[in-house]
């Protein structure tokens, strides 16, 4: 898979940006806070429905706007489509698939493929168990976009869930003898058999794909870091997950023993939004004993594992190098350019050309700057340098086609409406 043409409008510091590119490796260069995190963070959304760095929706869209767009265009295997995401920090997001509007923005997931290395991959290793769970989750929607559905559902009727123990928390603990807690449990009755339901989907997905990462990760790791202990996984569930054949019905008698519990915190506490996947190194956890090279190492190796999944299953996921090379060792440079060495294609960003391994060599460079407008800082494309060492982009028909529009030795690329 590779993205043939990626357009941003109105997407954190880019006003407009519209790129024509090839297989290969794409290579962004410039200064920290000039936008060229925000590029392929972009291309992310689409792939995954979320950014890799914030929660929410609003700081996506640049400031003074009321929408951000991001179409890329995709050609898998000879197949081509293009993924159209409206942004609207306060509205429902819109999607579109080629001219096709979508019923909801989950239907184009798949239509674009990413496996990105990042420094917030360390979270992965250090963070809360939500980062690891997110892990899982993104792989999961990659593979079989129905299931985001499923994960959606099941957040929605926890939100619910939540809400109820919350503001129906001292009529529940009446008990049935009180009509206003009689009907407040009835409800959550009804809300325990929809997230068993859903949950237990969820949890039988994160399994099956434990297995499939089980034997992955440790050897990615091992590839690593060779002298290191040896890396093993495991899911940690709130219910006994040692039949999968009955996970809604273990969740559902889970719910009933902790439900005096989650009563009287206003919380539900059973369910896989309190799981984890376990990292261990040796005998003891990565979190809190690991080094930080082996926190780094284990960290690419979950990335790792992810690509190579994605890769047996279809054609190769675009792969996203983001300002990681400043934060690696020679070795593990070497790893990650050998991964990418045989990927049809490859988004790289760096700082300064210091940074990257002298063995890289892209075939499209792009130069990121800021300028100062009526509208504030903005992200443009500088002209390209191509005399450094070979590194920079000729001029010719192979060079990305960009609308010109000349400013003080800068170049801001153009795009189009939805």
């Amino acid at each position: 898979m590779y993205i043939r043409e990626l357009d941003l409008r109105d997407f954190r510091s880019w006003t407009e940006l519209k790129l024509d590119l090839d297989p290969g490796i794409v290579l962004f260069v410039g200064r920290n806070g000039f936008g060229k995190t925000n590029i392929v963070e972009a291309l992310g959304y689409v792939a995954h429905l979320s950014s890799h760095r914030v929660n929410q929706d609003a700081p996506l869209v640049r400031q003074g706007t009321a929408s951000a767009r991001v179409s890329a265009t995709a050609v898998n295997q000879g197949r081509e489509l293009t993924a159209h995401m409206l942004i609207k920090p306060h509205a429902a997001n819109q999607a579109q698939i080629n001219r096709t509007r979508c019923k909801s923005p989950r239907e184009l997931l798949g239509v674009v493929k990413t496996v990105l290395f990042s420094p917030e991959d360390l979270a992965l290793v250090r963070g809360e168990p939500a980062e690891r769970r997110r892990y899982l989750d993104d792989i999961i929607a990659t593979r079989t976009p129905r299931l985001a559905g499923v994960k959606a559902d099941y957040d929605k009727v926890l939100r619910q869930r939540n809400a109820l123990l919350k503001s129906a928390s001292a009529a529940m603990r009446r008990g049935y003898g009180d009509t206003e807690g009689a009907s407040a449990l009835a409800t959550l009755d009804v809300w325990d058999t929809q997230l068993a339901t859903l949950g237990a989907q969820v949890i039988n997905a994160r399994l099956e794909l434990i297995d499939e990462l089980s034997d992955l990760i440790p050897a990615a790791y091992e590839g690593l870091a060779p002298e290191s202990r040896p890396a093993h996984i495991a899911y940690k569930a709130t219910i006994d997950t040692s039949d999968r054949d009955v996970l809604e019905a273990v969740m559902l008698a889970e719910l009933g023993t902790k439900r005096q519990r989650e009563i009287e915190r206003g919380i539900s506490l059973v369910g896989p939004h309190r799981d984890d996947l376990e990292l261990h190194l040796g005998t003891a956890p990565a979190k809190g004993f690991a080094s930080h090279g082996e926190t780094w190492s284990y960290a690419i190796a979950l990335r790792f594992a992810e690509f190579q999944l994605l890769r047996s299953e279809d054609s190769d996921p675009i792969l996203i190098l983001d300002d990681v090379f400043s934060e690696l060792d020679a070795k593990r440079r070497e790893k990650l350019v050998k991964l990418a060495a045989d990927v049809e294609q490859v988004f790289i960003t760096a700082a300064v050309d210091e940074d990257l391994p002298e063995n890289l060599v892209p075939i499209k460079r792009y130069e990121i700057g800021v300028e100062d407008t009526a509208d504030g800082r903005v992200s443009v494309l500088v002209q390209p340098d191509d005399s450094r060492d070979g590194r920079g982009i000729e001029e010719s028909a192979s060079a990305p086609r960009i609308e010109e529009q000349e400013h003080g030795g800068t170049t801001k690329a153009g795009g189009s409406d939805v």
